[in-house]
């Protein structure tokens, strides 16, 4: 058996309460190893957890199933040790075979259903959201929090829909669950998620591809806190 399929034990995954996950959005990394420039992604996300990242998600779209799951086995114990939610970007199968929290779905991607079906009802569930309607359909299928965006623009993905912050706020209003920002935020939009109703913000390159991961990850904690602080 290939050493990437093997059992490494019995999965053990994070109990995070509805309260826990909404504590997690404000500050949510977003992974892109097209952004680190020759530095590891272990080191980075290390950086950024220490910095005050509240969240990870390990999006890398460009490796295989059995290499997500073996970062997904790097990232775990630093993710852990903080506290830290680590969720993976679509593949419920690495979700599932690394241990990690959970999963995060787009609206072309794996259903909400699909992905509790198979990960379970402890796992952490996320959907992207770009309506209100898709936001109440994910809220009903059992989503834990939803990403809403692209917000700003972005560089990270290239089939994102555009949501404006009056888009943003409907969809605050009219769910339950928490709702994280993405979408072209940096030090300089985060502050226009006042008032909004978001639990937080979801990062991209404004992280990743900072000299000084840690640094920067530190103020967009505290400009994330003044925002949702403001609502």
């Amino acid at each position: 058996m290939d050493a990437n399929h093997m059992d490494v034990g019995p999965v053990v995954r994070g109990s995070f309460s509805p309260a826990d996950i909404r504590r997690g959005m404000l500050l949510y990394a977003v992974t892109d190893r097209s952004w680190l420039r020759g530095r590891s992604l272990v080191d980075c996300v290390r950086a950024a957890v220490a910095g005050g990242a509240t969240f990870v998600q390990l999006r890398e779209k460009g490796l295989s199933t059995d290499e997500i799951v073996a970062e997904a086995r790097q990232l775990l114990p630093l993710c852990r040790a903080a506290g830290v939610p680590l969720v993976i970007d679509d593949d419920v199968e690495a979700a599932r075979r690394s241990g990690a929290d959970g999963v995060h779905v787009g609206q072309s991607d794996t259903t909400c259903a699909a992905a509790r079906e198979a990960l379970g009802p402890d796992a952490i569930v996320g959907v992207s959201a770009h309506t209100v309607e898709e936001a109440l359909a994910a809220q009903a299928a059992g989503a834990d929090y939803l990403g809403v965006g692209a917000l700003f623009g972005t560089s990270t993905k290239s089939d994102t829909v555009a949501v404006s912050l009056e888009g943003l706020a409907r969809i605050c209003a009219a769910v339950d669950i928490p709702v994280t920002a993405i979408g072209g935020v940096s030090t300089r939009t985060l502050p226009s998620l006042a008032g909004t109703g978001v639990a937080g913000a979801a990062v991209v390159s404004a992280i990743f591809a900072a000299e000084d991961i840690e640094a920067v990850t530190r103020e967009l904690r505290r400009l994330a806190a003044d925002a949702v602080g403001s609502r």
